[in-house]
């Protein structure tokens, strides 16, 4: 009988251990989680891609859509038309679509909506595409105002933990539009 109890009895002290040991790892998350919100914040990141709407002081970001991107019921069809000198760029109301000689770019939707944010996306994902300026590692440009000239020197551990804490912000169901084309140069008439 004793022999029997023996492995009843290692079960339960190893369901005991790991309880134990579970709120260490949650506590490390919750590190990594709060490091890369702060990351998030300070390099500016819902500055582009939180819409903004018009507050009681002014333009200001819609938290209630914090990082969900380019609004999809706010159409954007063609580039801005420039004066020219000295302007090169245009940017949306909403602060999500810039427009400039590269066409018009709409920010991503950073959620963790699997649809039509960062869901899907790997850590491998995320750090390819900061690296290398294209859309997971491998496809598309990232475009301007996008700062991947100084964003791809964040550390790994930095782009792990902002990539944690968006993996970790409510989901907000938002497809982005896909980049418009520069605009064709007008053609002088004589």
């Amino acid at each position: 009988m004793t022999h029997s109890r023996t492995p009843l009895a290692a079960a339960v002290a190893a369901s005991v251990l790991a309880v134990a040991a579970a709120p260490q790892a949650v506590a490390g998350d919750e590190e990594k989680i709060a490091r890369g919100k702060y990351q998030v914040t300070v390099s500016g990141c819902n500055d582009c891609h939180t819409p903004w709407i018009d507050g009681p002081n002014g333009p200001e970001p819609d938290m209630s859509r914090m990082l969900s991107g380019h609004p999809a019921d706010f159409p954007v069809a063609s580039p801005a038309t420039m004066a020219g000198d000295p302007w090169l760029v245009a940017v949306a109301g909403t602060n999500t679509a810039w427009s400039g000689p590269w066409g018009v770019s709409f920010t991503a939707n950073l959620t963790p909506d699997p649809e039509t944010g960062l869901g899907k996306w790997t850590l491998r994902n995320f750090v390819d595409t900061i690296r290398t300026g294209r859309h997971l590692g491998r496809g598309r440009e990232i475009l301007p105002p996008m700062p991947i000239p100084m964003y791809k020197n964040f550390t790994d551990e930095d782009l792990e933990a902002i990539y944690s804490y968006l993996q970790s912000i409510p989901a907000i169901h938002n497809p982005v539009p896909e980049p418009l084309a520069p605009a064709a140069p007008a053609t002088a008439s004589n």
